[in-house]
């Protein structure tokens, strides 16, 4: 079968996301809850990353000499850190009003991105780090969405994914909670069925010979009002990095 014809896109999905596409860079709006996030999972993928890659993180530009790919980029909240960072960066979505959203960003910006409205499986190009962040629950068959970061990869490079886990936790917190009692995140962001089990992702990862180095667990803490890491607590939302072996 041909790359191109493995496409995991769900035309729902992202005809949902684009209906608040030009509010992407509003801290306040629908996408308020991925900007609080933001600062605490920038600093796992800046940790992951330089750890694999045995980089000196408090360095100018740390990530110079490498390509990274996010996979389902909106508009841009983690494309332009990774810039920032010295990396060659692209960003892909298959929303193209989120991938205008992110173009326009960039350039008031004055940051050079590389940002494609399409489809992963499309790709051609091979990356050292690919990010599939709060991605993967939004697809038709992730195991096949596992198997297209596969081909994306140089050797001994990495895969960085972020989603909810499918807990009654994860579905009081991460549905409830968030769409129709704090109103975080327009109603219907996510359906509960499609969370993502990390036992699940795992062998989803390990069916490509892929090594999981990390799994940790991303918590909001009500006290400092703020998200954090949590080595244990991966009930709602987890990130998972594995290697391409």
């Amino acid at each position: 079968m041909n790359t191109a014809q493995k496409t995991t896109i769900n035309a729902e999905e992202i005809e949902h996301f684009s209906k608040t596409s030009d509010q992407w860079w509003d801290e306040n709006g629908p996408f308020k809850p991925l900007h609080r996030l933001n600062p605490v999972r920038i600093k796992y993928i800046k940790d992951q990353i330089c750890t694999h890659f045995d980089i000196d993180p408090d360095k100018a530009q740390p990530f110079k000499n490498l390509k990274i790919l996010d996979i389902g980029c909106g508009g841009g909240l983690v494309c332009e850190p990774m810039a920032r960072l010295g990396a060659k960066t692209s960003g892909i979505d298959a929303d193209q009003k989120a991938i205008a959203c992110a173009k326009e960003h960039a350039t008031l910006q004055d940051l050079d991105i590389e940002y494609i409205c399409g489809d992963a499986a499309d790709l051609k190009q091979k990356y050292d780090v690919v990010l599939a962040l709060e991605i993967i629950e939004h697809v038709n068959t992730p195991c096949e969405f596992v198997s297209i970061c596969k081909t994306l990869l140089k050797p001994d490079s990495i895969v960085i994914f972020s989603t909810l886990n499918r807990t009654a936790k994860s579905y009081a917190l991460g549905i409830v909670a968030a769409e129709y009692i704090l109103r975080w995140v327009p109603t219907g962001t996510h359906s509960w069925k499609k969370f993502i089990k990390p036992s699940e992702l795992a062998r989803f990862a390990r069916a490509q010979n892929f090594d999981i180095i990390d799994v940790s667990g991303l918590i909001f803490n009500p006290i400092k009002n703020e998200f954090c890491l949590s080595e244990n607590d991966l009930d709602v939302n987890y990130f998972m990095s594995v290697r391409n072996a």
